[in-house]
């Protein structure tokens, strides 16, 4: 069974560093019994005892997956261990993912988590680390997302949907094609994100850090966008039906940038360049283009 090709390693990777299960359970803070369990498969950690596990016998977290076995196609964890939502194990045919959906999750370190897949929704994220995590691909729909660091993450291909995502660190992620619907984006740090094909719709982008973020084909529709400083090039962008306050450009260029929008008359250049499309854009929303420089071709 899966749990006990799981309770194996947990016991090689414990006798490796020479201790016992009664040691091991105190650095838990659990009962030996329960150690002895899940070294005889009959029940497994949660994954904020997973975490703290690997971090004890100093293996990654992935080494619990890896080189998994199952002749079970899909099958549901029923130990009584398994059961509730804090348990997010979920057992698949040739590999272990995690299900970190309708969780409570708070003052946890996820850094460096994978295989996640597909499923972290309807959570309550407040103070967590996920540094160096493989968060790609994933739907994360209503969410509350408070105070957690991100940095160094591949978030590429995810769906932000309907959640709130507020005074999170985003520093140096990789966002490239993923998308923001519907979300409440606010007090984020993206300082040195890609945004490479992402796009922001029908959302809240406030007092968010966009220090040397990429945006490159970029698109925000229909979003509230407040007390933002863009900086550094900003390229084949698209901003349609956005209304904009406090928003500034600030050593900018803007290349081949498209602004469909009802007034641009808010919006600020200080030291930006851009190339005649996109003045000729700005031009027709009126948008004041004191502090912008016409780029010439050459």
């Amino acid at each position: 069974m899966e749990t006990k090709i799981i309770g194996s390693k947990i016991a090689k990777a414990r006798k490796k560093i020479n201790i016992s299960q009664a040691q091991l359970a105190q650095r838990l803070f659990i009962s030996p019994q329960a150690v002895g369990k899940w070294e005889r498969g009959e029940s497994i950690p949660d994954i904020t005892t997973f975490n703290r596990l690997a971090e004890i016998l100093g293996v990654d977290l992935n080494y619990f997956s890896e080189d998994f076995q199952s002749s079970v196609t899909e099958m549901a964890v029923t130990s009584s261990d398994r059961q509730s939502p804090q348990s997010p194990l979920v057992m698949r045919k040739n590999k272990l993912s995690w299900d970190m959906s309708r969780g409570n999750w708070v003052n946890a370190d996820f850094s460096g988590l994978k295989n996640l897949h597909e499923k972290f929704s309807s959570s309550n994220i407040r103070k967590c680390k996920f540094i160096g995590s493989d968060m790609s691909g994933l739907l994360l729909k209503g969410n509350y997302v408070d105070s957690c660091d991100f940095s160094n993450s591949d978030i590429s291909n995810s769906h932000f949907q309907d959640s709130h995502i507020v005074n999170n660190l985003f520093k140096d992620c990789s966002l490239t094609d993923a998308e923001f619907s519907g979300s409440h984006i606010t007090g984020c740090n993206f300082s040195g994100a890609n945004f490479t094909g992402a796009a922001v719709n029908s959302s809240s982008f406030q007092k968010n850090t966009m220090t040397n973020a990429v945006l490159n084909h970029t698109s925000f529709n229909g979003v509230g966008i407040e007390d933002i400083v863009f900086e550094g090039n900003i390229e084949d962008c698209y901003f349609e039906n956005c209304g904009f306050t406090k928003v500034t450009f600030q050593n900018s260029t803007l290349i081949n940038t498209f602004f469909k929008c009802k007034s641009l008359k808010k919006l600020r250049f200080i030291d930006c360049g851009t190339d005649r499309m996109t003045y000729e854009f700005l031009k027709n929303g009126k948008a004041d283009l004191n502090g912008i420089t016409l780029l010439t071709t050459k």
